[in-house]
């Protein structure tokens, strides 16, 4: 039995978390901290997360369904119905708050005022509690209470000028990236806020933007421009400073490959049995290589059409160079499956359903999620009577 406890009680076990958060920046980071085994309260309004109608997919059945990519964000929580218009659900949420660690946030700063929940008030009301906001824009200056969502916000950081190719339209990253990372940037701040607050007994107040988690993003592009001034070209699969690092046609599909060393090119050159561009002084290093891309490019197109990606695959294998096939969504699923990270979700409102784990192992075992995603308001009673036990 005691190993069994150990073994279900994450590295944030007796922590508290209420989420007041919608969409995904915000759900998802209250998630991972739910992964590592906070407790975490989902507060939603009377007609709950506006991403439970981001269908189809759907789970469950009739009036009970609810879209997959609500429940993509929201495992390991409790959810409770709360109208934060009105005084009495704001005096219960101000008691939650009082009993949690952390709060995630993502109300618009008006909001948050008109609410009755001034910055400065509130945490001399809760001088221990982590409290977590996450904008789109900041809570300071003219754009602070202009809404935005992750295709915007990746246009305006800067990403999208780095997707797809030089002619067309912008391309959007597959994923809303912009989001996902706001959770993460967000996740870290969150844990280093705990963690003084161990030490020193206070909390902090973390502040993430979303435009400021993709501007950060940019990293090595944004720090070449500073370098240089330029602006670093869309390429579809390729990169600004590395060749050849990029998609190739095989003769039955899409493969990758990336050179990143000259140790590398002389391996490619020999998996891919072309010893003479290694003696070619036009590729002879990397820069040269950037230099001359179209016509390594060209090249390097001939050969790789000649073959399957089988092929491919198995030849750069043999010489340790970084390359694959280019996998849909349902293979990487698959492969992660047997990889041990898509993992069963308990029982729920919506059925029997798996997930995507998050990436973490502590001491060789992954987290297992403890709650699937919840039906809208289905730990209401169970919360507020937790809540009027500890008031009595």
């Amino acid at each position: 039995m005691r190993t069994s406890r150990r073994k279900n009680r994450g590295p944030l076990s007796g922590v508290r978390v209420i989420d007041a958060s919608r969409v995904l920046a915000g759900p998802y980071l209250a998630m991972l901290l739910g992964d590592l085994g906070a407790d975490v309260i989902k507060i939603e309004k009377p007609d709950g997360d506006q991403t439970r109608a981001w269908g189809p997919p759907w789970v469950g059945e009739g009036e009970h369904r609810v879209s997959a990519y609500y429940v993509a964000a929201n495992r390991n929580k409790r959810s409770v119905v709360l109208d934060l218009k009105l005084p009495e659900a704001r005096e219960t949420f101000a008691r939650l708050v009082a009993g949690a660690d952390v709060l995630v946030e993502n109300f618009l700063p008006g909001e948050w005022k008109r609410l009755g929940f001034r910055s400065a008030n509130f945490r001399r009301g809760h001088p221990e509690l982590v409290h977590c906001t996450v904008t789109s824009y900041g809570t300071r200056g003219p754009d602070a209470d202009r809404p935005a969502y992750d295709v915007v916000l990746q246009a305006e950081s800067g990403l999208m000028s780095l997707t797809g190719f030089p002619e067309g339209e912008p391309v959007r990253v597959g994923v809303a990236i912009v989001d996902l990372l706001t959770a993460l940037y967000g996740l870290s701040a969150t844990l280093a806020a705990l963690r003084e607050r161990d030490r020193t007994g206070r909390g902090r107040r973390v502040e993430i933007a979303m435009l400021d988690a993709g501007a950060s993003f940019l990293s090595y592009a944004a720090q070449s421009w500073l370098a240089d001034g330029r602006q670093p070209p869309p390429l579809g699969s390729r990169h600004p400073n590395l060749a050849p690092y990029q998609a190739f046609a095989a003769s039955d599909g899409w493969f990758i490959v990336g050179v990143g060393s000259e140790d590398l090119w002389r391996r490619f050159c020999a998996a891919i049995e072309r010893p003479d561009l290694e003696a070619d002084p036009r590729f002879a290093t990397n820069e040269a290589r950037v230099r001359h891309r179209e016509a390594l490019d060209g090249l390097l197109a001939a050969v790789f059409a000649t073959r399957p990606r089988a092929h491919w695959d198995q030849a750069l294998r043999a010489h340790r160079v970084p390359g694959g096939p280019t996998a849909g969504v349902g293979e990487a699923v698959t492969a992660a499956q047997a990889r041990g990270q898509v993992l069963p979700l308990p029982p729920g409102a919506y059925g029997d359903l798996a997930t995507m784990a998050a990436p973490f192992l502590f001491d060789g075992r992954r987290p297992v999620p403890a709650r699937a995603a919840p039906a809208l308001g289905e730990h209401t009673v169970e919360v507020l009577r937790a809540l009027e036990k500890q008031r009595t």
